[in-house]
């Protein structure tokens, strides 16, 4: 079976690759991710492209204050994905909202740099009359730039929390975590979840008014099913957001009867 669609081919001025999907930019640090990590390929129906951005880290992107330094070889990398075919270009960290105007300005294809963006959305489908909560993995780098950048308007709907703030996602520290990291970087699937899903539900319980939650971090992901479980909650992730970019850029096509 082929797409009856493509009769004829025709190159686009300056693309290498054709059949892409998401570019997908990925800090300069080693460690691994399980299934629905968006460091890890395996689980997304659609093709993937990565792209380290090269002297990038956790440490230079969530923690320094001077992030400008990061700016010229997120755009690089960016420009990279780009130029091989990718059809959309997302990151890697939810921190990376920092630079999405940047970035958005920099390519001629839609960039999806945090999974904050879907925050907006969020407070339109649950009413003023709710909260969104946003859990992040380590809200106190959190500023009011990141949310801006994102469209995100201060004082709105939205509480916040963070997973690792008080140190109870130890397996999460294992992964990424400065002076934390196991050697390698490892971590268990079941503990993990044990201590996402206590740290995510105190933080529902903690909001009565919450009508949905937008899960930060890319190592989120594997566990918002178990959590949708819990609190019965609409939950956005960076899953979500990477679904809803490709699918805005390769549009499924529909095969049924009437």
């Amino acid at each position: 079976m082929r797409d009856m669609g493509i009769e004829r081919i025709q190159a686009r001025p300056g693309q290498m690759a054709y059949g892409m999907g998401l570019g997908v930019m990925l800090l300069e640090d080693v460690y691994p991710g399980f299934p629905g990590d968006v460091r890890n390929a395996s689980a997304y129906p659609f093709p993937i492209q990565y792209e380290v951005i090269l002297g990038v880290d956790i440490k230079k992107l969530v923690v320094d204050d001077n992030k400008i330094m990061c700016l010229p070889p997120i755009i690089r990398a960016a420009q990279k994905l780009e130029k091989l075919g990718c059809r959309a270009i997302v990151a890697e960290c939810g921190y990376f909202a920092y630079f999405q105007r940047e970035v958005a300005a920099s390519v001629k294809v839609p960039v999806f740099m945090s999974s904050l963006l879907q925050v907006p959305l969020a407070q339109q489908v649950v009413g003023n009359n709710y909260t969104v909560g946003i859990l992040m993995a380590n809200s106190q780098y959190l500023t009011d730039h990141h949310l801006e950048s994102v469209g995100i308007r201060l004082g709105s709907n939205c509480v916040i929390g963070g997973a690792m703030d008080d140190g109870r996602c130890v397996e999460f520290d294992h992964l990424w975590t400065a002076g934390l990291r196991s050697n390698p970087p490892a971590a268990n699937y079941t503990k993990a979840e044990a201590e996402f899903l206590s740290v995510a539900v105190e933080f529902y319980k903690q909001h009565p008014k919450m009508g949905a939650m937008v899960l930060e971090c890319t190592g989120f992901p594997p566990f918002a099913r178990a959590l949708q479980r819990e609190i019965g909650i609409p939950i956005f992730s960076w899953g979500t957001l990477m679904d809803f970019a490709y699918s805005v850029v390769v549009h499924r096509d529909y095969y049924g009867h009437v």
